[in-house]
């Protein structure tokens, strides 16, 4: 089917992916201006940033199924018209996500030294870790309530509103780190504690959104709960899978050396910038699909859809060319050691081509999303998973090298797109309405 220059659907696109893009950038900016801060403290704090925040990231990111679920039952509750069950699915997400935020924290507290020193820490180091990780674990969860309203104002079309919030907090963690810790001597406690307390304000502020929807009721309830835990549960194994995949590269290529594993940071710290394009779309994809199915429109679904998959891989084609010809220079921005130069160059064509696959991939992640099919989603990122689990295992014992973990890679994202394509061509995502 040729693809049109032009779609009606292409500024409703637009509209969401952009202020999407927005939001997903402050993220890294956030860490970003941690690690400056932190980082002119000394050598024993920055390593302490290093491995305490690593953590404390993971967990975040492990838990975005809070936005991701949200996002998709609320939009088809909205688009076909049950704004009283939107209501109680905000008042839903925001127990859910308080319940899970609360437990994280308590388990934070009282496994953090045997976590810490079970990952490495030591020393001075160790104990900055320490330090960092007990206090910035106190806004856990008001950063899972974050998440849950973002992923109600996606559901409503509203992607403007958590914008200005998380750069609000975003500016408001800046100024208390620097006042904390140069202003009133914290040190790295002072920066552990801006971030909890930016977070607290950004959590408050979407407790806020969560509860403004009139709702005849916002008293937990195990029923309304069920389809926000069901594709919550359901994105939480896909995430976890595909994040062990990356885990079982690193690890593999860490037996393989220093300059592999170093070149591999290179390449997946750039795969994570890229991917923040192709997810602002694929959130997009998640807003329009779910409304227009709750609304009963299975045609302008599948036709928005489409025209979604058009532009992820149109992007990631764009990532492609402009990466082939940079193998030799892209990766010195990071490194001038020669071993790990080497081995970006080696899995360089690998990583390029990767992007226009990935670009489909992200668009029928957030297409399915949207469409609650993630059931669906959770076996095929199991599946490809364990394809790529076995080729790394032969990639270590045949010796293949940098080479193969990333043709593994590449593979696993083919899988993927045809698990995934093969679904979407077949149409029994398009279930309308609500039920």
């Amino acid at each position: 089917m040729p693809v049109r220059l032009r779609s009606p659907h292409d500024r409703e696109i637009l509209r969401l992916a952009v202020p999407a893009l927005g939001t997903l950038a402050a993220e890294p900016l956030y860490v970003l201006a941690d690690t400056a801060i932190v980082g002119h403290l000394g050598r024993p704090q920055i390593a302490a940033l290093g491995l305490a925040g690593t953590v404390l990231s993971g967990a975040f990111t492990i838990f975005n199924f809070l936005t991701y679920g949200t996002t998709a039952v609320v939009a088809r509750a909205s688009g076909a018209g049950e704004h009283e069950r939107a209501a109680r699915l905000a008042a839903q997400a925001l127990w859910v996500s308080l319940a899970i935020g609360t437990a994280l924290l308590v388990v934070c507290e009282a496994i953090a030294t045997p976590l810490l020193h079970g990952l490495g820490a030591h020393g001075r180091s160790g104990h900055y870790a320490l330090v960092y990780f007990r206090i910035a674990a106190l806004g856990l969860p008001a950063a899972l309530v974050a998440l849950a309203g973002q992923g109600f104002l996606r559901g409503v079309s509203n992607l403007r509103r958590p914008l200005r919030i998380v750069v609000a907090a975003n500016l408001a963690n800046l100024v208390l780190e620097i006042a904390l810790v140069y202003g009133l001597g914290w040190g790295i406690a002072g920066s552990a504690a801006g971030t909890a307390i930016a977070q607290a304000g950004m959590g408050a502020a979407f407790v806020v959104e969560l509860l403004r929807p009139p709702a005849p009721s916002r008293r937990p309830s195990l029923r309304d709960m069920g389809p926000l835990v069901r594709v919550g549960r359901q994105i939480f194994v896909r995430t976890a899978a595909l994040y062990a995949s990356f885990l079982v590269a690193a690890t593999v290529l860490a037996r393989m050396g220093d300059a592999q594993l170093g070149a591999h940071q290179i390449a997946f710290q750039l795969f994570v910038f890229l991917s923040l394009v192709l997810d602002a779309v694929a959130i997009a994809g998640q807003v329009i699909v779910g409304r227009m199915l709750g609304a009963g429109d299975a045609v302008g679904a599948f036709a928005a859809a489409a025209r979604m998959i058009a532009w992820s891989v149109a992007l990631g084609l764009g990532f492609a060319l402009a990466l082939a010809p940079l193998s030799h220079w892209l990766p010195r921005a990071f490194t001038d050691d020669a071993a790990v130069l080497a081995q970006a160059a080696a899995l360089w064509p690998f990583f390029a081509a990767m992007q226009p696959l990935g670009g489909a991939v992200f668009a029928l992640d957030g297409i399915l999303i949207g469409a609650s099919d993630t059931r669906y989603l959770m076996w095929s990122m199991l599946a490809a998973s364990s394809l790529f689990a076995a080729l790394a295992a032969l990639a270590l014992a045949l010796g293949w090298g940098i080479v193969g973990v990333w043709v593994g890679l590449d593979v696993l994202i083919a899988a993927r797109l045809v698990l995934l394509g093969v679904r979407f061509l077949g149409r029994r995502w398009l279930v309308v309405g609500w039920g």
